[in-house]
């Protein structure tokens, strides 16, 4: 610390005899005295270190004390330090008046009294390490400010966190109250009028021929919870790091065409013509329930935001992988919204006309890449969207060991 360091005092003379005696003086411990027997020589040490105290002949050949005062003051780095003249001049020629002119703290007259010299350097040394202990405060302080600055810029960065978090569990559970009562609703008003049919006794509304259509209705709504509460466990999964993939040998073609064929109900519904485009067979080592899983959505999403209007599945070898593309002809997606989409939550548009819950790009986005492929998609407002997977053939090690 500044303070405890020893202090630096300064003496000049051009007489080599008067440093030695000033110097043997006033030497201490806890003191570094520096000589200099010009006015040149004294300014080359000053701009080097800091001193307590400069103890400046006054009149020396050159440049005298009076001089090296004034640019002592008229200087940055040296206008604090406290300045002391030495002379052996007589009073009558107001020396005195003169230096404190030149911004002299004191003034000595020759022959110097040991007693004196000694007294008035150590109140010069004592204010030194009074004003290095304030400026060291002062800087702690500063240094402290800046913390604080530092922990309340965080605290409200973690405000701000907090803030979105809790609108984002009040949006989330908004959107699950609304997503599970739409089912559930149906579900429950189908029920009420079956059993309204059987308190009328009217066995035709449970003829054979509308069982099928009766159980493919519960059915789907049945799933259509199932699959939300399974994108609320894989969220949690990839949270956790557990969510499992387990790689093993299958026909890419035949599962994407399964699930084409499944899906027949829901885009007849949406009035979508849903195709695939593919080569006869194409073997991969992945994990075929996670990759029906991304499928499942990008179809799933192609249907919701592109009805009336066709859904293409395209199924492809790309540069020693495999790629996916689903292509529709829906509203399409902005640019500044493209990277978004693949968040927790978030979804090309803010409607509940619009089914789900802004999970399934992003399940579908970790599940893609811990197979060690990538899933980006290509769009316009208004010219559709083409959601592309890129997976290679077999599944890396190092990034299927999720679970």
């Amino acid at each position: 610390m500044l303070k405890d360091a020893p202090a630096r005092i300064l003496i000049v003379d051009d007489l080599p005899e008067n440093l030695l005696a000033l110097d043997a003086l006033i030497r201490q411990e806890d003191r570094i005295i520096q000589q200099a027997n010009s006015a040149d020589e004294a300014l080359s040490l000053l701009l080097q270190h800091e001193f307590a105290l400069a103890i400046l002949d006054v009149q020396m050949p050159g440049m005298n004390g009076f001089e090296l005062a004034e640019l002592m003051r008229g200087t940055e780095r040296t206008r604090h330090i406290p300045i002391v003249f030495v002379s052996a001049a007589g009073q009558e020629l107001n020396y005195a008046f003169h230096g404190y002119e030149s911004g002299a703290v004191d003034f000595l007259h020759k022959p110097l009294d040991p007693h004196t010299v000694r007294s008035k350097v150590c109140v010069f040394v004592d204010l030194y390490r009074q004003r290095c202990a304030i400026r060291e405060q002062l800087e702690a302080l500063e240094a402290a400010r800046r913390q604080q600055e530092l922990l309340v810029q965080e605290l409200q960065a973690t405000q701000a966190d907090l803030q979105r978090a809790v609108r984002m569990r009040d949006d989330f559970m908004s959107m699950v109250s609304h997503e599970m009562r739409t089912p559930l609703n149906t579900l429950f008003l189908e029920t009420q009028v079956r059993k309204m049919h059987l308190a009328r006794g009217n066995q035709a509304a449970f003829a054979p021929e509308r069982l099928p259509q009766m159980l493919e209705r519960d059915e789907r709504h049945i799933q259509s919870m199932i699959r939300l509460i399974d994108d609320m466990l894989d969220v949690t999964r990839l949270q956790r790091g557990t969510l499992s993939i387990l790689p093993r040998r299958f026909d890419l073609v035949h599962m994407a065409g399964r699930l084409v064929q499944s899906l027949g109900y829901q885009a007849a519904a949406a009035e979508c013509e849903l195709s695939l485009e593919a080569p006869e067979a194409l073997e991969v080592e992945l994990d075929e329930f996670r990759i029906e899983q991304v499928l499942t959505n990008l179809l799933t999403n192609a249907l919701r935001y592109g009805p009336g209007k066709p859904v293409l599945v395209r199924v492809a070898e790309d540069a020693g992988g495999v790629r996916i593309d689903v292509r529709d002809h829906g509203r399409g997606i902005a640019l500044e919204d493209q990277e978004r989409i693949f968040n927790q939550f978030e979804r090309a548009v803010d409607s509940r006309s619009i089914a789900g819950l802004g999970l399934g790009l992003y399940i579908s986005r970790q599940i893609v890449q811990s197979h060690g492929g990538s899933i980006g998609v290509s769009s316009a407002p208004g010219a559709g969207s083409t959601f592309s997977v890129r997976l290679p053939r077999e599944a890396l090690q190092a990034e299927a060991g999720i679970s």
